[in-house]
């Protein structure tokens, strides 16, 4: 297999991680916290008082709701892909501070740690290929307008064919 048809299966691998990521996150996790309102959102809210915060637990949990929800979608789309991934890795990192500070262990923190360490890694990788951000680049391109210097590549490698 050429470089360039093993570049768009890794592409395609991407895809199919991101949007079943992606809608697990938004169907298992955000959606019922997303819709159950303040009460529900003060309940997940607390989880930031493991960090010493103890304030706006409303708002920590709406914000919670909105990254496992929204932040999924991003994901699953492939938009604004980044800072999706950011704000998730961040969601994550409190569930873990949470779970630890609960004493449940590692084995309690075990899914939030492998969802910040799949977000951070993601945020290495990219979208991929077949993406929103992708395309967008693509289109911003074909208008000449030249990638400003802080805009990252689409993904990271680049699938040239190697000369001889």
């Amino acid at each position: 297999m050429d470089a360039s048809g093993k570049g768009r299966l890794i592409d395609l691998g991407l895809l199919v991680l991101r949007v079943g990521i992606g809608l697990t996150y938004i169907t298992l996790h955000g959606w019922g916290k997303l819709v159950g309102g303040p009460e529900r959102w003060a309940q997940v809210g607390q989880a930031v008082s493991h960090l010493g915060i103890e304030f706006g637990f409303v708002f920590w949990g709406f914000l919670a709701a909105c990254a496992e929800t929204v932040g999924g979608l991003l994901l699953a789309l492939g938009l604004f892909f980044r800072p999706a991934c950011l704000w998730l890795l961040g969601t994550m990192s409190v569930a873990v501070a949470f779970h630890l500070g609960r004493g449940d262990g590692w084995g309690g923190a075990a899914h939030a740690l492998k969802g910040a360490v799949l977000f951070f890694s993601l945020l290495f990788i990219g979208p991929g290929r077949y993406s929103l951000d992708a395309l967008r680049a693509r289109r911003r391109n074909a208008n000449g307008a030249r990638p400003a210097d802080t805009d990252p590549p689409v993904y990271a490698g680049e699938y040239a064919p190697h000369k001889a």
